[in-house]
């Protein structure tokens, strides 16, 4: 999506700019903020699963965009975490009241990140983009919780553990030493080595013994010889 930040005025954009930087130091609870330096009109979070819902455990991406008219017309929201909720569609549009008819521009970016997280406590399923989702919500909780928690299993419990993390964040590969299969080659030809410096020693114990029974066998045969 194109940026909209040469088509906002500086001081929505320096007013922007504020309120991104207050999110980014003091965040609301479960919530992390991505600012981007390039465009500040869009900006990138993330929302961990509220404890008790079907979301629980799972890190939720999503996106605010900032149009060219902000603050007087609400931001657009979108989930780039593939998410069952009646009122996310199936390109991750978000339809809640506050980014549309109870909109103010008063309200600022932490108030919609925090309705946002409010909607994953509570559904509205009056206003679903997902109606299978809605109407399950409404006849077959059960099956809904069961649907949503599997596409929360599949889509946002990448990590270890359900904890917001940086990009660059989370376990590094382990470095081994070396190839496993050259470490277990090398180990063999170590074993065959040795086996073949034992068969070597034996073999040489061997034919030392057989020459020192022929050496005897020598002398006893000339001391046979001289009593004749």
């Amino acid at each position: 999506m194109n940026s909209n930040v040469e088509n906002l005025p500086p001081q929505v954009l320096r007013l922007v700019y504020k309120e991104v930087s207050a999110l980014a130091a003091d965040p609301p609870e479960g919530i992390k903020i991505y600012p981007s330096e390039e465009d500040i009109t869009e900006l990138h979070t993330a929302i961990e699963g509220p404890e008790g819902t079907p979301y629980a455990g799972g890190v939720f991406r999503m996106r605010l965009v900032l149009g060219k008219d902000f603050p007087a017309v609400p931001p657009r929201g979108y989930f780039l975490t593939k998410i069952f909720h009646p009122n996310v569609g199936h390109k991750g549009e978000i339809c809640v009241n506050v980014l549309k008819r109870d909109w103010k521009a008063e309200l600022g970016l932490r108030h919609v990140l925090l309705t946002i997280k409010c909607l994953l406590i509570h559904p509205n399923p009056e206003s679903a983009l997902n109606e299978e989702a809605g109407r399950l919500l409404l006849e077959d909780y059960a099956e809904y919780a069961s649907r949503a928690h599997l596409l929360t299993e599949i889509h946002a419990m990448g990590g270890s553990s359900g904890a917001l993390q940086e990009p660059g964040d989370g376990p590094q590969p382990k470095k081994h030493a070396g190839d496993p299969s050259k470490r277990a080659i090398a180990a063999g030809a170590a074993t065959i080595a040795g086996a073949t410096g034992s068969n070597s020693s034996t073999t040489s114990g061997t034919s030392s013994s057989n020459s020192t029974v022929a050496a005897k066998k020598k002398t006893d045969k000339k001391r046979a010889l001289r009593r004749l």
